[in-house]
């Protein structure tokens, strides 16, 4: 069970809550959470308006979260902690911070560091500015660390389920694969069978830990719906790929899923769609009621739009509900 304030909307799978995460994470039930999927503000040199804190700071800071996560995470649960890197101040060298947020975690809190991954954003500016396009020193920063942590040595998780599409050359493979391979055992140890060449393979090829996701969003249903009611977006989502990944390789429909700085709440977006329950913590109530709008529905009328954001901003206003699929918004005690 859990002891949570009023939602600030509700939809069919999920709550999402505007507050302090410290204290929202303490009105959750231990042991009642399978995924938290999250990113938080980076440790960057200069103050961003979303809030971030000072590198000297910050790993203080993400360990307070870490301790009370740990807590209400289930034995089989996981922790997905996406990271952007940074250069220390005035210097081109990088800050070990992310690193040492993983080294803490797991040597003070407790978890186990299930699978580290990277996610390449292909699409990202070259930065930072002095070491990259004024010197010329160093290359574009565009890899984030994301550190897949684990309450047990053996989460609940299932690659058959992120599956990626077979490479041409390995659909010939699998069609014909006498042509291409005689059974044996190969220089790294490994032995290649003739059960290898399964006719129609195992539906897809097992994804690597390099997650190449575009982070190019410019017309999609959240930003057109912000412009609509004259709300600013959030200056630093991730792409709906990159939560939807995790939630849908280590959770089952009916599972639970929080992100405990929603920002734009894309993390409910991917559970919603995904039939996950969903719990989403953000402290900026203009933020919180903007990510609203990626569950209305396409068809909606601009004035219901208007009106249900203006409702979303009203503090100790009576929660909305969304029901999307129905076409239906309406306020509810």
């Amino acid at each position: 069970m859990s002891n949570l304030p009023v939602p600030v909307y509700k939809t069919k799978h999920g709550r999402a809550f505007v507050g302090d995460s410290l204290e929202l994470l303490d009105c959750l039930a231990a042991d009642s959470v399978n995924l938290v999927v999250t990113s938080p503000p980076f440790a960057l040199q200069r103050k961003k308006e979303y809030g971030n804190e000072s590198q000297e700071d910050y790993v203080d800071w993400l360990m307070a979260f870490g301790r009370k996560v740990f807590r209400v995470l289930r034995e089989d649960g996981s922790f997905v902690l996406d990271l952007g890197g940074a250069y220390e101040k005035g210097r081109p060298t990088r800050s070990l911070y992310n690193f040492r947020v993983l080294v803490r975690f797991c040597d003070e809190l407790g978890f186990f560091l299930a699978e580290e991954f990277f996610w390449h954003n292909p699409s990202k500016l070259p930065s930072p500015i002095e070491w990259v396009n004024k010197r010329k020193i160093r290359a574009k920063d565009s890899v984030n660390t994301v550190w897949w942590f684990s309450k047990s040595e053996f989460p609940n998780a299932d690659v058959s389920r992120v599956l990626v599409p077979y490479s041409e050359r390995m659909k010939e493979l699998l069609k014909n694969s006498e042509k291409f391979y005689t059974p044996k055992e190969r220089p790294s140890g490994h032995n290649i069978s003739k059960s290898f060449g399964i006719p129609n393979g195992n539906g897809g090829a097992i994804p690597s830990n390099l997650l190449q996701i575009s982070n190019s969003e410019s017309n999609s249903k959240y930003l057109r719906f912000c412009k609509l009611v004259g709300a600013d977006p959030h200056p630093a989502r991730f792409p709906r790929q990159l939560p939807e990944f995790f939630i849908k390789f280590l959770t089952a429909p009916g599972d639970l899923v929080l992100d405990f700085f929603a920002g734009s709440n894309t993390s409910g977006e991917a559970a919603e769609v995904l039939d996950r329950k969903w719990i989403a913590f953000e402290k900026d109530r203009t933020y919180l009621a903007a990510s609203a709008l990626r569950f209305v529905d396409e068809g909606t009328e601009k004035d219901v739009i208007k009106e249900l954001y203006r409702d979303l901003l009203k503090d100790g206003c009576d929660a909305v509900k969304i029901e999307s699929s129905q076409m239906e918004l309406r306020l509810y005690k």
